[in-house]
């Protein structure tokens, strides 16, 4: 199961009323555990930055002037998310933006059904709770001691780890069938999880394993467990 955490800063709140998109940082999960691959950007909002907006994120007009405006980066953003349920705090914020910005490049829209919205998740896990990402970073110790400002990828690291404690905690990334590894070109695999190098030396001495076959012998000729040792 592939998901992509992901998260945007902007110049303010409404694309409506042409605010745009500034940063994107997403990184990918396969089956719940990081794979390593992740994608970030800068963009050119060609618009000037609101001052409410710069003092939650920081990024100011100057320093996004020289970077690419949307269009350039769009073919490697849908690269990078595919086909995958992407997992967004308050998603209807980022994907509002997202399809704003698709549809001015005629593009199709992101559909709601492949969102996963972990504020909705938190609110029903923790009613009447403060939900931000900064209290949930503190409901399950999770540092976040790093986040002086906003910031799309580290956002969006924070988050993988309050999504695995919203749905039922880190030990749901723990699979015990499999393993997921990334090799050197990029592609995620699944391979068998690893196996002891040495099997462990039995712990059943002689005496004990002597004992027990006298006491199976004294059982008789249809005691279940002669029978199951026949069929073996």
């Amino acid at each position: 199961m592939r998901e992509i955490i992901l998260d945007t800063e902007t110049t303010g709140l409404d694309p409506a009323a042409g605010d745009r998109i500034v940063e994107i940082g997403a990184l990918e999960l396969a089956n719940h555990l990081p794979t390593g691959r992740t994608f970030h950007v800068y963009i050119n909002p060609e618009r000037e930055m609101r001052k409410e907006a710069e003092a939650v994120h920081g990024l100011s007009t100057a320093f996004l002037k020289d970077k690419p405006v949307f269009s350039a980066i769009v073919d490697e953003f849908l690269a990078f998310i595919g086909d995958a349920t992407l997992v967004i705090h308050n998603a209807s914020f980022d994907i509002g933006f997202l399809n704003a910005e698709l549809g001015f490049l005629s593009r199709p829209a992101i559909a709601p059904e492949r969102v996963i919205d972990t504020l909705h998740i938190a609110r029903q896990k923790h009613p009447g709770a403060a939900n931000s990402l900064d209290a949930l970073c503190r409901r399950y110790g999770v540092d976040n001691s790093k986040r002086t400002k906003h910031g799309a990828l580290l956002d969006s690291e924070l988050l993988a780890e309050v999504y695995l404690e919203l749905i039922g905690g880190r030990q749901t990334a723990l699979i015990l069938e499999a393993t997921v590894t990334r090799q050197a070109t990029g592609m995620v695999t699944r391979q068998a999880a690893l196996q002891r190098p040495r099997p462990l030396k039995p712990r059943l001495t002689e005496n004990e394993r002597t004992a027990h076959q006298a006491f199976v012998a004294g059982l008789g000729d249809q005691a279940l467990w002669r029978l199951k040792a026949n069929d073996s």
